[in-house]
């Protein structure tokens, strides 16, 4: 079994309530005691993952301007920045537990099991 599985499509469908979990969890697990931040980042970035989202050329896009590759760079800078926030904010608890958890799925996904992209095939090319 190839690893590799989230094909460009796979992501295309999954950004979406990805986007809207990021919105949603930060108030139904009550987060932000440690720090008010650990709510409201989430929910931030939540609203830019949707507006990436319906920008980026693939097969959810809705105003099709970025390109994919652009999609991928700016998910694992967030994967990055998720990992990195509970040390940089002293979150703590769940609040720290759950950006770790959030950005090692993030660069998991990105990095370990992001399919490559598929070469096109030249339009003169023989069969």
């Amino acid at each position: 079994m190839n690893l590799r599985f989230v094909t460009r499509q796979v992501h295309a469908y999954i950004d979406y309530p990805v986007a809207i979990s990021l919105m949603a969890m930060p108030f139904l697990l009550n987060l932000g005691s440690s720090h008010p931040l650990a709510k409201w980042l989430s929910v931030a970035t939540g609203v830019a993952a949707l507006v990436l989202t319906l920008l980026t050329d693939h097969e959810t896009g809705v105003i099709k301007v970025l390109p994919y590759w652009f999609h991928v760079a700016v998910d694992r800078m967030v994967g990055i920045t998720f990992v990195a926030a509970p040390f940089v904010l002293g979150f703590s608890g769940l609040d720290a537990g759950y950006y770790w958890a959030n950005g090692a799925a993030v660069l998991a996904v990105t990095f370990l099991l992001n399919a490559p992209a598929a070469k096109a095939t030249p339009a003169f090319a023989m069969a």
